[in-house]
């Protein structure tokens, strides 16, 4: 498995990037799209675990905000998303020479895969595993989103994201926040992009996600073109990979192996053993 990590240029902003990779150089890519505070570093150690149990190249990177990438302006348009799975997104798989894929989003990640697999003709991406998507604004996520800014003046959450973001940390912050509690963000819907997406969809969501309701996968399941399967997490939040890593890894490679015929290195069984 080989490992590497550096920076892509990207419309004039350095966006970081680890990617791990098996020997062989004819593996579909799993390209990891992370939550709207997120960022290649927490993602921790599931990219890996992701590419060993696999055999896949998997991809991960920061989106410009986040991390070790380049700031980005604020306030941030209210069709940021749009941007980045339309115009930046394309930019990675190109610069990446990828071209087979399976898109792996998390929350704001998961929206800007549907976004791009739904808004470009292009064959290259096979399929999506979409954890905790959104596609159209409810209460629940703005009144968490308040929350958390709350939290960010009065508590440690901002020492605890400096860590990931470093001197990004209130860019990356303000740039989520501004945007989603914008009162003209209440009309941000993606349901459009849904009937055009063809390629076969996996949706992981925590029963307890205070981010978003069971209505956003419903709706995705019911209007999306290609085959879908839904997974329900117990006793699980907004963060499927953090919070129950080997039943989300057993979906991943569940799905991997039924729809898009991808003969995996190995599997895990429930309780994460290899078999």
């Amino acid at each position: 498995m080989r490992e590497s990590c550096g920076f892509f240029n990207i419309n004039g902003d350095n966006l970081e990037y680890q990617s791990f990779a098996p020997c062989r150089s004819d593996v579909t890519t799993l390209v990891f799209l992370h939550e709207g505070l997120g960022c290649l570093a927490m993602w921790r150690d599931f990219p890996r675990q992701v590419a060993e149990l696999t055999g896949c190249r998997v991809l991960t990177y920061s989106r410009a905000g986040y991390g070790r990438s380049s700031p980005c302006a604020l306030p941030r348009p209210l069709t940021f998303m749009h941007h980045e799975g339309l115009n930046v997104l394309p930019q990675i798989l190109d610069i990446a020479g990828i071209s087979r894929a399976v898109l792996v989003g998390h929350s704001d990640g998961a929206s800007i895969a549907l976004i791009n697999a739904g808004g470009i003709a292009n064959d290259r991406i096979q399929g999506l595993i979409l954890m905790a998507p959104h596609v159209f604004v409810e209460e629940l996520t703005i009144n968490s989103i308040r929350e958390a800014r709350a939290s960010y003046q009065t508590s440690e959450l901002r020492a605890r994201l400096a860590r990931y973001h470093g001197d990004n940390v209130d860019n990356t912050f303000l740039g989520w926040t501004q945007a989603w509690l914008d009162e003209g963000f209440l009309a941000w819907n993606l349901e459009a992009f849904l009937p055009k997406i063809e390629m076969p969809t996996l949706l992981i969501q925590g029963e307890l996600d205070n981010y978003g309701t069971l209505k956003q996968l419903k709706t995705i399941s019911e209007q999306m073109q290609g085959k879908t399967e839904t997974i329900i997490l117990p006793d699980c939040g907004h963060s499927p990979f953090r919070e129950r890593p080997n039943e989300t890894l057993q979906a991943m490679t569940g799905f991997l192996e039924k729809h898009l015929k991808l003969q995996l290195s190995s599997s895990i069984d429930a309780n994460g053993a290899d078999r």
